[in-house]
């Protein structure tokens, strides 16, 4: 049995959190990953994962083992997609971080529209609203929803959206639409514990003056739909991605208050690790995605 073998298993096994999460998960059985892990780690004759009955710890070798093997069974893997993407056309499986405002939005289509124009390419897409390590956690794209700073990574914006703050008819009419930024310390607002600032809005006044301005409320949610859905439900004002109330606005449902205030240029960005070769299957899924958001339109308007 090949090293290389032997590796993917080690990192199955730490990527699932455990032999039997693995062994579901690529199909083969608990006992020979078991088994793989072992000569792997009798070849380098160090132990990597600390085992009990009930679970398991990557040991300090282990770790250090586990990132450098990612990045080596990645390049072999960029390798063979890349001869294939020659000589055979595009195919494979994409591993995708996305955040769960991602899906619970209309914007999910995208990912679907792609598979099911692609169906050589499988798409394993991982919803979650912590910010992923796309290299250590060996994820071939991030879609992610917001004003970007990981120069790290390389990214391709896809479509740009900005934070509307909005409230329904019937709380503007209980509670008074605010005139100025600062009015909203003294209403209730539902603080998204998901964005970057939480409950201290970066806006601008009339006279283009930006200061934060911390805001209180009956509810502290981390997803921007139940923020909305609160916001629906009278509870206070809310500040939200366009494209989360874009229907809401359209229907009156909701009113945007202090229109021009929100001072933050965002995006969402299909992110990426830097290169050498980009493999096609990806490429192929971020330009689609790039055409796929000029057609939609994010922007409420």
């Amino acid at each position: 049995m090949d090293t290389l073998t032997r590796m993917r298993a080690f990192i199955a096994v730490v990527e699932n959190e455990g032999f039997s999460a693995a062994a579901r998960k690529i199909g083969r059985s608990k006992a020979l990953l078991s088994k793989y892990v072992r000569e792997l780690e009798d070849e380098l004759g160090a132990l990597l994962l600390n085992r009990t009955t009930r679970q398991f710890s990557l040991t300090e070798l282990g770790h250090t083992y586990y990132i450098r093997a990612v990045e080596i069974v990645r390049e072999i893997d960029t390798l063979q997609d890349m001869v294939r993407d020659s000589r055979e056309g595009v195919r494979g499986r994409i591993k995708i971080a996305a955040p769960r405002s991602f899906a619970d939005s209309s914007l999910d289509q995208a990912l679907i529209d792609f598979a099911a124009a692609n169906p050589e390419i499988g798409l394993d897409i991982q919803l979650d609203d912590r910010f992923v390590d796309l290299v250590e956690e060996g994820f071939d794209l991030a879609i992610r929803v917001t004003a970007l700073e990981d120069s790290a990574m390389i990214a391709r914006r896809l479509a740009p959206f900005r934070l509307k703050i909005v409230a329904t008819p019937e709380t503007i009419a209980k509670y008074g639409a605010p005139e100025k930024p600062e009015d909203l310390s003294t209403r209730p607002c539902i603080v998204d514990t998901n964005a970057r600032r939480r409950n201290n809005w970066i806006l601008k006044d009339s006279d283009g003056r930006v200061a934060g301005v911390t805001v209180t409320g009956p509810i502290e949610v981390n997803s921007p739909l139940s923020t909305r859905a609160a916001a629906l439900s009278n509870l206070g004002f809310a500040l939200c991605p366009d494209f989360i109330v874009k229907d809401d606005l359209a229907s009156g449902a909701v009113v945007e208050v202090l229109p021009g205030s929100t001072s933050e240029e965002a995006g969402i960005y299909a992110v990426y690790p830097h290169r050498r070769y980009l493999p096609g299957k990806v490429r192929a899924l971020v330009d689609y995605l790039a055409e796929w958001f000029k057609d939609y339109g994010t922007t409420a308007t």
